[in-house]
């Protein structure tokens, strides 16, 4: 894959974080003909993440939707990655850290004196500005917003954001990249959230706020939504799933960059977080995950 203007391929694919977003980039840029280098300030996660991999490609074998050759070669192509420089000589960088601004300003500072200079750097943000976040770095015009859905393996969408500083050739060559890993592509201007979260997380917001209010149970708000509005989850589950501190982000996110109330984060949101009940990965949230089957908190 050729960038028209600058003359780069895209080969070698860097992902910061190796937490469930990180290392289902990881996943399908390997299945995809990427080397993949795989980064976390915390080897462990590291060592976590590649072990995810390996139990979901077995899945996929399991259920035919990729061949165990395939499985092997993929994971060949996916190497752990403990330090910054190491990614020195990758040719795209998707960043994955944790849904906070100054966090991820930090990363980029560290980053970019290691990167070489035609290499593109991309974020998963699912709600920050991409324009702002450019900002930060060396090569804005080079930067632009890869959010993937989650779980990466299963959703087929991503969306692509530019900043207003991107350059054409960047948005071809990212499109041209998402193109390669079978994944369909929503284009969204750069503002709070996008299109996806811009939509979901509010709705996700109004179901807690049913809740706080005494509306309905946990249990019932789910399977009202499931069977009254044939959606696969429900949305206190999903909020769970997706992470209770990731959905607070995206809603104050959208409360500050829209200035609007109707976006104000639900006080019982703002409390499961400060609770550290985050959902599944905490074991705790709007379900409790300690048992064999999942129990509604509330």
């Amino acid at each position: 894959m050729t960038d028209g203007t600058t003359g780069t391929k895209i080969r070698t694919v860097g992902v910061i974080g190796a937490g469930q977003m990180g290392n289902g980039i990881a996943h399908v840029c390997a299945l995809g003909g990427f080397d993949v280098r795989l980064h976390d300030v915390n080897v462990d996660r590291i060592e976590s993440g590649l072990a995810t991999i390996n139990g979901n490609m077995a899945r996929q074998v399991s259920s035919g939707r990729i061949t165990e050759e395939e499985r092997q070669g993929a994971l060949s192509r996916i190497s752990a990655c403990p330090t910054l420089p190491g990614l020195g000589e990758v040719d795209l960088v998707i960043e994955s850290a944790v849904e906070n601004e100054t966090v991820k300003r930090e990363i980029y500072k560290a980053l970019c004196p290691v990167l070489k200079p035609e290499a593109l750097l991309s974020t998963n943000t699912s709600s920050i500005s991409i324009t702002r976040l450019a900002a930060s770095t060396d090569r804005p015009e080079r930067f632009i917003g890869i959010h993937f859905m989650n779980p990466v393996p299963v959703m087929e969408l991503v969306e692509l954001v530019r900043g207003i500083a991107t350059e054409d050739a960047t948005f071809e060559t990212a499109r041209n990249f998402v193109d390669e890993l079978g994944k369909t592509i929503a284009v969204s201007e750069d503002f709070p959230a996008f299109m996806v979260n811009r939509i979901l997380l509010p709705m996700i917001n109004e179901a807690v706020y049913v809740l706080y209010e005494g509306v309905g149970s946990v249990e019932a708000i789910d399977t009202a939504m499931r069977l009254g509005a044939r959606h696969p989850m429900g949305p206190l589950e999903l909020a769970d799933f997706i992470g209770l501190d990731t959905c607070l982000s995206i809603m104050q996110v959208l409360y500050e960059g829209l200035a609007d109330s109707k976006y104000r984060p639900c006080p019982l949101l703002v409390k499961y977080v400060e609770a550290g009940w985050l959902g599944r990965k905490a074991q705790r949230g709007f379900y409790d995950y300690r048992g064999e089957t999942p129990v509604p908190t509330r």
